[in-house]
């Protein structure tokens, strides 16, 4: 099945008065990279974190956040002056900036890290309803993800079925290019004095190397393939290899037919391989 690289997903709970919310972002990339930005409370687990997130995910340019607010009194609480004087001191820059007014106290004591508990150690309780957290965001981030892949998934099978319909817009035309090809050279010929048999043989010779039954058929194969390999799980680098594939082979394929009719059928094929190269870029 096809997966997008692009998710979201975010969870909320509450534990020992604090309010903890996980956000997790992800797009398309070649590999796994991941940025993390952790409550200080949970910053002792942020490999932890990223293992967990990673194992599941696999690729993608991943963003994880994780914010913690307290929201009542278990011990005695206390404000980071260091902190809440720098946030006042940018507030009423801006203020002033800005000519406006508003309750910057309020403001201040609403921003991270200010609050924090009277003990700033991480529980054993408060490691595992994160992990739980953290599970369920990637779970959404996972359905996201799952959702987009059934949009992708249409979109390769409408540029699969384009390109098979071009290709088979290519046959009714062979015919006719070689018969161009042989007045061609008979134009050419014309005023000479040739040997009809060695004309023939050469003429056979230079039609057999403008044949493209080899790579027709394997073309169709590569289109075949492609499609199996759609209901992998993680599919997106293999795809980008059979994409590379199939233009080498429609590449070819325009180099040989060298005739009018035929070339627009190849051009029609080189638009639509670009386009599920595009979808590849952003496939897991």
């Amino acid at each position: 099945m096809i997966h997008s690289m692009t998710g979201f997903g975010k969870a909320i709970g509450q534990i020992s008065g604090k309010k903890i919310t996980v956000e997790i972002r992800s797009l398309n990339s070649k590999g796994l990279d991941l940025n993390a930005r952790i409550a200080s409370l949970f910053r002792e687990k942020e490999l932890d974190i990223r293992k967990i997130v990673g194992a599941e995910l696999k690729r993608g340019k991943v963003d994880i956040n994780i914010y913690a607010e307290v929201t009542g009194i278990e011990s005695a609480a206390s404000i980071n002056m260091d902190l809440a004087k720098a946030y006042l001191a940018q507030l009423t820059a801006l203020e002033r900036e800005a000519d406006t007014k508003g309750d910057l106290v309020a403001t201040v004591m609403r921003m991270p890290d200010v609050m924090s508990a009277g003990r700033d150690e991480l529980t054993g309780d408060e490691w595992g309803f994160l992990k739980g957290l953290l599970m369920e965001a990637i779970s959404r981030l996972q359905e996201f993800r799952t959702q987009e892949g059934s949009s992708i998934s249409a979109d390769y099978e409408e540029r699969l079925v384009a390109i098979e319909s071009a290709l088979e817009g290519i046959a009714p035309h062979e015919k006719a290019r070689l018969e161009a090809v042989r007045e061609r050279l008979l134009k050419g010929l014309e005023g000479m004095e040739v040997d009809n048999n060695r004309y023939e043989q050469e003429v056979i010779f230079y039609i057999e190397k403008l044949d493209i039954n080899e790579e027709k058929v394997r073309l169709i194969n590569h289109l075949k393939y492609f499609r199996e390999t759609m209901s992998e799980d993680i599919s997106g680098k293999k795809l980008g290899f059979i994409a590379q594939e199939m233009g080498r082979e429609i590449n070819t394929l325009g180099s040989k037919s060298n005739y009018a009719p035929m070339q627009q059928h190849v051009v029609q094929m080189k638009d639509e391989l670009e386009k599920i190269k595009e979808q590849v870029g952003n496939t897991l």
